[in-house]
């Protein structure tokens, strides 16, 4: 490890252990793929950590096991103290696009979980829980508006709120504004981070960017390519809450630099 990372001090304590990976590995059957190798993973109440490697060293897969959307060839992935064996009520997930449904408005698009979940009494007494989340998120007056009539950044502030509604135990973001321009990104980043801090939510990210995971984590996976690894996890010393100046520091600059080395270092292995 550089003397950068080795005289990083350490942050504010997080808190305890959410989500835990042990020896988690997975091979495809059908063309002998191992997309990951014996990946340890600890993710702590309140924290955001990012993973980002190169195409290929299973990010994506690693994410879909811990959502219990494909099960670990080997391996035991634990959320709150119980086993994940398949999609839970309190894991969270948020995709690349916002996949809202256009014949709902963006409030009844919000509460749908509950309503499939539990029915549409339930999903009505949700309505009060889904305007404050809407406001939270800078939505208020749009809880009437259809998908088509929103912007790309509002569709995807609407799909926040949908999967905090069911007030899940971890969110899991596959590169929720890879879709976006770079200022529309850059906004939606600090309004996550605004959420997460809000929420007091514990958040994992995929990402392909270095600058998007240092902004907004406290703990960047850096990923081996395949068979998936983790090279080493970095942790981000800078002070909350994070602002888009801080992108413009040498303090920033260093730790994008580093972590660009080890994936340069991965990319020779």
């Amino acid at each position: 490890m550089t003397s950068l990372m080795a005289e990083t001090k350490v942050g504010a304590p997080l808190g305890a252990p959410v989500y835990e990976l042990n020896r988690v590995s997975k091979t495809y059957a059908h063309n002998l793929v191992v997309a990951l190798k014996e990946v340890d993973l600890t993710l702590r109440k309140g924290s955001f950590t990012s993973v980002i490697g190169s195409s290929g060293c299973g990010k994506s897969t690693l994410l879909k096991i811990m959502a219990g959307l494909i099960p670990p060839t080997k391996g035991r992935v634990v959320l709150q103290d119980k086993p994940v064996t398949g999609p839970r009520r309190d894991i969270g997930m948020m995709f690349q696009q916002a996949t809202l449904f256009p014949w709902k408005t963006a409030i009844e698009n919000i509460v749908l979980p509950i309503e499939i979940r539990d029915g549409k009494p339930a999903a009505k007494a949700a309505m009060a829980k889904a305007h404050e989340l809407m406001e939270i998120v800078g939505l208020k007056g749009f809880e009437h508006v259809y998908p088509n009539e929103l912007s790309g950044g509002m569709a995807q502030r609407t799909s926040i709120c949908r999967m905090l509604i069911t007030e899940p135990a971890v969110l899991l973001l596959d590169e929720p504004f890879s879709a976006l321009d770079e200022l529309s990104r850059d906004m939606m980043n600090m309004e996550l981070q605004r959420i997460c801090r809000e929420q007091d939510a514990t958040a994992f990210l995929v990402t392909h960017s270095i600058q998007e995971a240092v902004i907004l984590s406290d703990e960047i996976v850096v990923m081996k390519p395949r068979p998936g690894r983790v090279s080493e996890i970095v942790k981000v010393d800078l002070p909350r809450p994070r602002t888009l100046e801080m992108m413009t520091t040498p303090e920033f600059g260093e730790i994008v630099e580093y972590i660009r080395t080890q994936l340069d270092k991965g990319e020779d292995m």
